[in-house]
């Protein structure tokens, strides 16, 4: 079986920006619906989307159509990571197609396209999916040859992110489009970039015509996500979702998450911006971006801890060991709130600070890598006299090296009891800031100064990265 890993595949700044994305928890049944009137065709239409995922290895629904287990339309990534199209009609396949590619990158933005034509006379190309401009044509799994219509634009309910109000999706989506009564190629929805021929971007859509039941979701309006700007106004009712899950995070400005391939054990939830480190020791979890240059900045809400914990974050080096928040190898920085202490190398030298931590408390981070210093903070004030922006009394970082941020725990005894809850800010927060701070480039919205650092996103890293 192949892996498809399409990597960053907004890494510049290419031109035409999508402005927000919708945040996807499954934990809390996130999903958008709606029934659709008369006058669409399900026999024809095109479904268009950009999507981030955060959870792997378990089925998601990305767009479904349903009245029962036997009358069904459903788009999702199976339990292998694999994109699946089905159509079921009254309990009978009416097309099917698996992908042989598994898609499990959680730093990367994919865009797929489904169509559905059952009169094309190529029965092969009645039901097509792409990623990435990429015609998918290697399944593990195939069904009939649609000749018929789809669960599409008919009475049934349909849902963005769930089927049927389960196997919820979890991640971020944007620029959702479906077009009624027409195929349409990927080139219709993205282009590449002319500079950057491999990378596979989004184009403005206002324009397509989308059909008498078709729909255009950018996610802009905080107090209408399920707002449809085709002109249409075919609006979807939102469940479970607020005016914070509206997202900056997107596939033309790419921001840092938690990354599930590096998480060792607990839980990731809220688009991979929650850490919960319940369970036995030695618990880890690393960014999706690493970076070896540049001064970059992020927040860390504290949710819950228990002392036997010994929550830190820091610094991982990508081709270290980590065990117990405190690096196997040598030359690494970890700040740990708990024992008000920071550890640099395998020394694990160690400078007192007094933080008291508690429950909601903010801790600020800035990271300079061009002169290998590390600042904290909490709650708008930095420890041991630190200023970031002048470049003074920061921690020492021992190595220039490629660094990913990270998350862990110090304790390595067995205990159930222990706590170890955090919420990320990378820039694009799942939590409510009472302040709007921006980074030099107005990217990001944290509750401090950034201190003239930056948000780790794609658009600076193009710049400074």
């Amino acid at each position: 079986m192949s892996l498809l890993i399409p990597g960053t595949n907004s890494i510049k700044d290419t031109g035409y920006s999508v402005a927000n994305s919708l945040r996807f928890d499954s934990g809390s049944s996130d999903r958008l619906t709606r029934t659709f009137g008369s006058g669409g065709s399900s026999a024809l239409w095109t479904w268009s989307g950009w999507i981030k995922r955060s959870k792997l290895g378990s089925r998601q629904s990305i767009f479904t159509a349903y009245s029962d287990a036997s009358n069904v339309t459903r788009m999702e990534f199976t339990a292998n990571d694999e994109l699946k199209f089905n159509d079921e009609n009254t309990g009978n396949t009416n097309g099917r197609i698996v992908s042989t590619a598994k898609y499990r990158d959680p730093s990367a933005w994919y865009h797929i396209v489904f169509h559905w034509d059952s009169s094309d006379g190529t029965s092969s190309d009645r039901l097509r999916m792409y990623v990435n401009n990429v015609r998918v044509t290697d399944f593990s799994d195939t069904g009939n040859a649609p000749s018929t219509t789809s669960r599409l634009n008919t009475a049934m309910t349909h849902e963005l992110g769930s089927e049927n109000n389960g196997t919820f999706f979890e991640g971020y989506m944007a620029e959702v489009v479906f077009i009624n009564g027409a195929n349409l190629d990927p080139d219709q929805f993205g282009e590449y970039d002319a500079d950057s021929p491999t990378i596979w971007k989004p184009k403005d859509v206002s324009g397509l015509t989308f059909g008498t039941t078709g729909f255009y979701l950018d996610f802009e309006d905080s107090s209408a996500l399920g707002n449809d700007v085709s002109g249409n106004n075919n609006d979807w009712t939102v469940s479970n979702l607020t005016s914070v899950d509206q997202s900056t995070d997107t596939c033309t400005n790419n921001f840092a998450t938690l990354s599930p391939l590096t998480f060792s054990e607990g839980t990731l939830s809220e688009g991979n911006l929650e850490i919960d480190h319940n369970g036995s020791a030695g618990k880890f979890c690393a960014s999706t971006f690493e970076v070896s240059q540049g001064k970059w900045y992020f927040e860390a809400k504290l949710l819950n801890y228990s002392s036997s914990s010994r929550p830190g974050i820091g610094l991982a080096q990508s081709h270290n060991s980590f065990r117990g928040g405190i690096y196997a190898n040598t030359n690494y920085a970890l700040f740990l709130p708990e024992g008000g202490a920071y550890e640099s190398n395998s020394a694990h030298s160690v400078s007192g600070i007094s933080t008291s931590p508690a429950t909601n408390d903010i801790f600020m981070f800035a990271i300079d890598l061009d002169n290998l210093k590390f600042y904290a903070g909490k709650n708008g004030s930095w420890f041991s006299s630190q200023d970031p922006s002048a470049g003074s009394n920061g921690y020492t970082i021992a190595v220039s090296d490629s660094y990913a941020i990270a998350t862990g725990a110090n304790d390595t005894s067995s205990n159930s009891a222990r706590t170890n809850d955090w919420q990320f800010n990378f820039g694009s927060p799942m939590y409510s800031i009472t302040s709007s701070n921006q980074d030099p480039n107005n990217y990001g919205s944290f509750e401090y100064s950034t201190e003239g650092f930056y948000a780790l996103n794609s658009k600076n890293l193009a710049e400074f990265g």
